[in-house]
């Protein structure tokens, strides 16, 4: 993992980079004492499938050099650019509603709890 300056100057790069392409509904998410995932998810909206493959586009073209790999490229409802410690969600509106990820990480009532199989 990447020392936590450098992961803020990356997440500060992405969220001007989406600003410019004119993602909708910016959220950034803090998820770093939270999951092995990583330390932030930002969650994103386009506005038709066109825009959101434009989002995505451009996003992997301005940061080719940080990604790890790229999810749902053929998808137009739901893409994902993984950074290691940043992970990307472009979402169509509707589906973005469907899945509610900020209700799900934003939840700051959630405790901990361990789970057993068996």
């Amino acid at each position: 993992m990447k020392v936590n300056a450098e992961v803020d100057t990356l997440l500060n790069k992405i969220v001007k980079d989406l600003e410019d392409v004119k993602a909708k509904d910016i959220q950034i998410i803090n998820i770093k004492n939270r999951s092995a995932l990583g330390d932030y998810m930002v969650i994103v909206s386009g506005t038709s499938s066109r825009h959101i493959n434009s989002i995505v586009s451009n996003i992997v073209r301005l940061n080719k050099t940080h990604i790890l790999s790229t999810e749902g490229i053929n998808s137009t409802d739901w893409l994902i650019v993984d950074f290691g410690d940043i992970i990307l969600n472009v979402f169509k509106q509707e589906t973005r509603e469907h899945y509610s990820l900020e209700k799900i990480w934003k939840n700051n009532d959630l405790e901990d709890e361990k789970f057993g199989f068996g």
